[in-house]
């Protein structure tokens, strides 16, 4: 079983630029409903034995801001109940009350190759956990700095760590330079963003075949 205590210990410490989010602080009403479906992923994930872990940028406004799970939009929690464990029940996950945006492209993008993924399904993070935007309009995304990613690298090697997976995927460069200067070997694909998902779809399919 995966023990997550240093994992959020390490998370709850991130510090957070002012044009940067904290997504799951347990003492407001949207990071409390974030972290529950955080730990709630991690620990059905993990019932699963997975031998992977997929490690994004950052948090998007679109998907990950509002559920609490990287690369899931209200779309994917909607659309399939039983995400993780195919349940028709549902895998209860809480969906936000009022979501900012209805769906993400590379939320869609993720579960779409996971939907193919032959192995367990793997852990999701990303390699800078706060949402950084433009200053002034949360409803934006930036490309994190690369302070808020030296920052938020602890929290990704420390889940690797705990889960004790085989394979590190990166997903993008800066998520792959991020672990390779923390000493974590990781396989490369292309971020399925800005015209890059024929190309993900590719990679993902090799390496869910194992």
């Amino acid at each position: 079983m995966i023990h997550l205590t240093a994992f959020l210990g390490l998370l709850d410490a991130v510090p957070i630029a002012p044009d940067a989010e904290q997504l799951y602080d347990a003492s407001t009403r949207d990071g409390a409903l974030r972290r529950s479906n955080l730990l709630r992923f991690l620990s059905l994930v993990d019932e699963r034995r997975p031998d992977a872990v997929l490690i994004g940028e950052a948090p998007g406004w679109r998907g990950n801001t509002n559920t609490g799970i990287p690369f899931t939009s209200v779309r994917e929690l909607s659309a399939r109940p039983g995400l993780v464990t195919g349940h028709p029940d549902g895998d209860g996950f809480l969906a936000p009350e009022h979501p900012t945006a209805p769906w993400e492209a590379s939320s869609a993008s993720v579960w779409k190759a996971l939907g193919q993924w032959e192995r367990p399904l793997p852990f999701i993070w990303a390699i800078s956990p706060t949402h950084p935007f433009v200053a002034g309009d949360r409803l934006t995304n930036r490309t994190p700095r690369p302070d808020e990613v030296r920052a938020g690298t602890p929290v990704a090697v420390e889940l690797i760590r705990a889960s004790g997976v085989e394979t590190v995927i990166a997903i993008g460069r800066k998520a792959e330079h991020a672990l390779a200067a923390s000493g974590v070997e990781a396989v490369a694909v292309r971020h399925p963003a800005q015209g890059g998902a024929a190309v993900f779809a590719e990679q993902m399919a090799a390496l869910g075949r194992g």
